[in-house]
């Protein structure tokens, strides 16, 4: 090894060294601490109050406590969460910690000795035990990887990830060669986890050997999905793993210069990757000559143009230019003609964040993780009809019913499960009969979904198909940069059909032309939001066939959601003459009360907003939705005896 190299390996042992000495008088001196999660998970439910309310009682109280901010733990539904640490008591995390909870948690924690083990996450009742932190009963089915330090450490201290293993990557792979690194990661495995799955070792072989210079690298954060939410934890919550696998990707391609794309939509994100690329050159971990090593790499944080087409990496490096975001025809490829016209490395956010952990612990070690095909691990967020969404990491391989039932706890309430949306907008919808389907690229694409970017929305039984299928084709309907005549037009056809379904105007030819149409749109558009703008259309017209049927034939909506093919009336031998809830709930003045005190609901009048449901007292449940439409019974709103 060259003297300058030894000289780079002796500055990391001194910032490691000196970041260690700072987490270890944090975890381990007499000092306790309060960690608030404030990542946006915890902002939208009170997070911010939450922390000035603990830093009030700590000041009133005078006592010496560090108080913190972390990250997502991915335990989104109990937000927000607390993690208290005091001397002869293990690190215990809380759950539902609004304003009012807090100061009374901290003073009778601290002041009088008592943990408050009431709010506790995850305890468990049958024997009163309340895990660690570290030993919450959802860890032990997941496989945390990436999202190891989320929830644990403050992402806008560097110190903190160094201390936990951070940069120890980059200054492994400084110290080998550019084609050591693509083969290390080729032999991992490694596919990209933006939703595509191309082997990420052979991107980067390709755009290395690429003619042209400069190279470039890019990473995609501009997370468009609905119900989806990964990548924004991840880099408002341990920001500097992305940095760190861009510096040794920018290494292995040689460049110098990377970007992160952040989706404009994520003001927090956006402001911790730019602190977290700050700290980075301020420590020499990025920036000129990283670590005396002749490799430098500059990062520039871009924000997003808000169009969800802008993640299709074409369309995404032309709006880095300046341009308008429109997917081009390829070949060439990104790797060949990317930024600017020249070789250019685009790989997502999981994937730059998975990258330190391969050259760290071994391309063997990463491959013994996950399936034949598809290694390593995928992170989902859990969204829709689910008792516990959030975020979960788990290995490749894991079933889909493992996922739902035993991470997310399965449908609440006592509801069926029908179907879960997979891979977003560009995905589609599997029913029950296919829960056990390996999570993994191939085996997902078989059953007519995709892997997407981890997006998972759970449905039961009060949800529509159709209307599912609809919301989803809307949404790409809207998105569609209009470039190619089949996106443009041939998803606003769909659109209309599917509406006209929902409405009860549906004809029994429209099945078939819908399905043609959808093939013909995946067939014929540029890019990859038309190409898989159909999934939703056609895994609901594959699976659920039935509930399109019963929408053309029998004018009638299962799930009870469609407008047009519902009713809502009131059950006279329910309704309680004294009651009038309903009547003051109603903004349409659509209900009234006919001769026998009985409430009526007037059909030309109703908007059906569903809120008299609402209203109805629980022991009565007299306000009740039907379909079809046209058949209410026992009312008539010429009829005062009704």
């Amino acid at each position: 090894m060259t003297e300058t190299r030894m000289n780079g390996v002796r500055r990391f042992e001194e910032i490691r060294a000196a970041a260690v000495s700072e987490w270890e008088s944090l975890k381990h001196s007499e000092k306790p601490y309060v960690m608030v999660g404030t990542a946006t998970c915890g902002r939208a439910a009170g997070a911010l109050d939450t922390l000035e309310a603990i830093g009030q009682t700590i000041a009133r109280l005078g006592i010496d406590v560090r108080l913190l901010q972390v990250g997502c733990m991915g335990h989104c539904y109990a937000e927000p969460l607390v993690i208290i640490s005091k001397p002869d008591y293990p690190p215990i995390c809380y759950a539902y910690v609004t304003s009012e909870i807090a100061g009374r948690l901290v003073e009778d924690f601290f002041v009088r000795d008592d943990p408050g083990l009431e709010f506790a996450l995850g305890a468990l009742e049958e024997n009163d035990l309340i895990p660690t932190v570290h030993e919450l009963p959802r860890f032990q089915h997941e496989f945390r990887l990436l999202l190891h330090n989320c929830g644990y450490i403050d992402p806008e201290n560097i110190n903190h990830y160094i201390a936990n293993g951070g940069y120890s990557g980059l200054s492994r792979a400084l110290r080998m060669s550019p084609e050591e690194i693509i083969e290390e990661i080729r032999r991992s495995g490694l596919r990209g986890r933006g939703g595509a799955g191309f082997p990420t070792g052979r991107k980067w072989e390709l755009c290395r050997r690429a003619p042209g210079t400069p190279k470039y690298l890019v990473c995609n954060a501009d997370e468009g999905d609905p119900g989806a939410f990964m990548d924004r934890a991840l880099l408002e919550s341990d920001p500097q793993s992305v940095i760190e696998g861009m510096g040794i990707a920018g290494y292995a391609i040689g460049t110098s210069q990377g970007y992160v794309y952040v989706r404009a939509e994520y003001p927090l994100a956006v402001k911790c990757v730019e602190n977290a690329v700050r700290q980075a050159e301020e420590l020499g971990l990025l920036g000129d000559d990283i670590l005396g090593s002749g490799f430098s790499l500059g990062i520039e944080v871009v924000q997003g143009a808000g169009a969800f087409v802008c993640g299709e990496s074409t369309a995404l490096t032309y709006s880095i230019e300046g341009r308008r975001g429109m997917p081009r025809v390829r070949p060439p490829h990104s790797i060949e003609s990317g930024l600017w016209g020249k070789p250019t490395v685009l790989n997502n956010v999981k994937t730059f964040a998975t990258i330190p952990h391969i050259i760290t612990k071994g391309a063997e070690w990463f491959a013994g993780i996950g399936t034949e095909n598809s290694k390593g691990t995928a992170v989902f967020a859990l969204a829709g009809r689910v008792l516990n969404p959030g975020l979960v990491e788990v290995p490749m391989g894991t079933t889909l019913r493992q996922i739902i039932s035993t991470l997310g706890g399965g449908v609440p309430g006592n509801r069926q499960f029908k179907a879960v949306q997979i891979g977003g907008p560009s995905g589609g919808c599997l029913p029950e009969s296919l829960l056990d389907t390996p999570v993994d690229f191939d085996s997902l694409v078989d059953a007519g979904a995709m892997m997407g970017s981890g997006g998972m929305v759970i449905l039961d039984e009060d949800n529509c198909m159709v209307d599912t299928a609809r919301y989803f084709l809307d949404f790409t309907q809207n998105e569609s940069c209009g470039k190619c005549t089949m996106c443009r037009l041939g998803t606003k056809q769909m659109l209309d059909i599917i509406e006209d379904i929902t409405r009860g105007k549906g004809k029994s030819t429209d099945l078939d032309l819908l399905i043609e149409l959808a093939e013909g749109v995946k067939s014929g558009s540029l890019c990859g939001l038309g190409k898989t703008a159909p999934n939703p259309v056609l895994t609901t017209t594959r699976y659920f066939r039935e509930e399109y049927e019963a929408h053309i034939i029998e004018k009638r909506c299962p799930g009870l959601v469609c407008k047009e093919l519902i009713a809502y009336y009131i059950d006279p031998q329910k309704c309680d003459k004294s009651c009038e809830a309903c009547i003051g709930s109603c903004s349409a003045e659509a209900i009234f009360t006919g001769k026998r005190r009985k409430k009526v609901i007037d059909q030309s009048k109703c908007i059906k907003c569903g809120v008299c449901v609402y209203a109805c007292p629980p022991h009565l449940s007299a306000v009740v939705r039907i379909s079809p439409a046209g058949s209410v019974p026992g009312e008539d709103p010429g009829k005062d005896d009704s």
